[in-house]
């Protein structure tokens, strides 16, 4: 199948629309069988649940093309496991995780001219979500459900190279001790539209939040998890149950002790410890890898020592094996690549 016509270099992160998505409508108890369709536009009533009461929970992985020309995804097992979990806590009819896996290969296989190349820099984001869609006026779990995928050609997160970024510890709480922070929620990512717009008119690229009952531990930013390396580089990532389980995150920590030889520790981070850490990242689909260059406190500056120009020495070997495990470069833990 012929490419798409497309400037795969200049692609941001946005939305385009391609040719096919996925749907599936559960009612009456059950989920249909789902079909592959050309209409993007989604009917609802007025009154829909999604629409009153935020009922809708989301997933994110990608599609690209390997160094020796296969079409892959990077384990939509986790996204599907996660997505069950989710919509468990939001009282949402769990979409069968083997019928998740099949649904993305079908989403990238209808769209597969719309995969970049590979080595453009660029890759096909999936977008798998799940909604409410029956209209519900009084306070509780909707009876009909809708479940999605849809395809969109993305360029690299960091146009122009990666930089460190700077962050700003927050005045706003994430999650709940007991929330739902540890869930793939539309409605986690509303909350925080307010405060990542406050960091950014002050002049910051995110923020880092702190646990909500103490506010002396580290948590997440608004979409990314945390990964500290310390000086004798171990490294270190924030253990909470109000955390979102990233699945970067979790593969991140299978390099650095399998293939880079690395201590790698799940615990709770305390804030007062950040500044003794040599290196600080965001960890997420998108970006895979998002280097932290100086944290500011209320005006007092948090600076590692691997500095505003360049990732650390530790978080490139991390980048630079994951994403070679994910492009075909290195070999890859079984499971891990899915080929459409």
């Amino acid at each position: 199948m012929a490419k798409k016509d497309i400037d795969w270099g200049s692609l941001g992160f946005g939305y385009v629309k391609t040719d096919k998505r996925f749907v599936s409508n559960y009612k009456d108890g059950k989920w249909d069988d789902g079909v592959i369709t050309e209409d993007a536009d989604i009917v609802m009533n007025e009154c829909a649940c999604v629409l009153q009461y935020a009922q809708t929970c989301f997933e994110g992985l990608k599609a690209y093309t390997t160094e020796d020309g296969r079409t892959v995804c990077f384990r939509p097992d986790l996204n599907a496991a996660r997505m069950y979990d989710t919509a468990q806590r939001l009282e949402m009819p769990p979409f069968d995780k083997d019928r998740f896996v099949e649904a993305v290969k079908q989403v990238v296989k209808a769209n597969e001219d719309y995969v970049p190349p590979y080595g453009s820099g660029a890759t096909l984001y999936l977008r798998p979500y799940m909604f409410g869609i029956n209209p519900v006026i009084g306070v509780k779990p909707a009876d009909e459900y809708q479940f999605r995928i849809f395809a969109t050609p993305v360029g690299p997160y960091f146009k122009g190279g990666i930089k460190p970024l700077t962050l700003c510890v927050s005045d706003f709480d994430r999650a709940a001790p007991h929330g739902t922070g540890h869930i793939k929620a539309g409605l986690n990512y509303a909350m925080s539209l307010h405060p990542i717009q406050e960091a950014h008119r002050a002049g910051f690229a995110e923020n880092m939040y702190l646990d909500a009952a103490t506010r002396t531990k580290v948590e997440e930013t608004g979409g990314a998890n945390f990964l500290f390396v310390t000086k004798d580089n171990k490294v270190v990532t924030p253990k909470s149950n109000s955390i979102l389980p990233s699945i970067t995150r979790r593969s991140l920590m299978y390099v650095a002790k399998e293939y880079l030889g690395l201590e790698a520790e799940e615990r709770e981070v305390y804030f007062d410890e950040v500044k003794d850490f040599a290196e600080c990242g965001l960890c997420g689909t998108a970006a895979v890898i998002s280097p932290v260059g100086k944290i500011v406190d209320h005006g007092k500056e948090i600076c590692f020592p691997s500095g505003m120009d360049e990732m650390g020495p530790i978080t490139k070997k991390l980048y630079d094996t994951l994403t070679g495990i994910q492009m075909g470069r290195l070999d890859a833990p079984e499971g891990w690549i899915v080929e459409i």
